[in-house]
């Protein structure tokens, strides 16, 4: 379906919709089932935000699934990065808070900073692997299982687990010198 929505088939777009849309919800319901009551940014929203993009008229030119999810990925994160962005600039309060990488990514009012924090680490990761950045993506933005990733990237599970324990230890280190740099506790 996805070649068949590529090729110019429109008509197919309810279709792919249907068949898309439940493994982009549930990447998405994935982490912000973690999320404390009042967040601002809402699974449904990131879903919606993502898909259009994905599909609509200057869609990135996606090869096959694996292609689709690995492009969704960076998009939810992208978003994500985004409303960090228009947050913080709303609150203007410049506190920093504890980073912690685990396998989801939950989005808070008090975790705003640290979605920037790791963008800018990641970015720099992806400078030197980018096999390790594009796992950290899957794994922490869209919350895909080892295995999944695996699947995505083309790759074996344990390439993923040793590739996503090098990758924490490289950001954990980075993001550890970020706050310092600012100066937070």
């Amino acid at each position: 379906m996805l070649g068949e929505f590529r090729a110019g088939k429109r008509e197919i777009e309810a279709r792919l919709m249907e068949a898309v849309y439940p493994e982009l919800r549930r990447i998405a319901a994935r982490y912000m089932a973690r999320e404390q009551a009042g967040h601002t940014l809402q699974a449904t929203a990131l879903v919606n935000e993502a898909y259009v993009e994905l599909v609509g008229p200057a869609r990135p030119d996606w090869q096959n699934r694996a292609h689709f999810f690995a492009i969704a990925a960076q998009l939810m994160r992208r978003i994500l990065v985004d409303h960090a962005r228009k947050k913080r600039a709303q609150k203007r309060d410049g506190a920093r808070q504890r980073v912690e990488l685990t396998d989801g990514l939950v989005v808070s009012e008090d975790r705003l900073e640290e979605i920037l924090l790791i963008d800018a680490a990641l970015t720099r990761l992806a400078e030197w692997d980018p096999r390790q950045a594009k796992i950290v993506e899957l794994r922490f933005f869209s919350g895909l299982t080892e295995d999944e990733t695996a699947e995505v990237l083309g790759v074996s599970p344990r390439t993923v687990k040793r590739d996503w324990n090098v990758a924490r230890a490289w950001l954990h280190s980075e993001l550890n010198s970020a706050k310092a740099e600012h100066g937070s506790h």
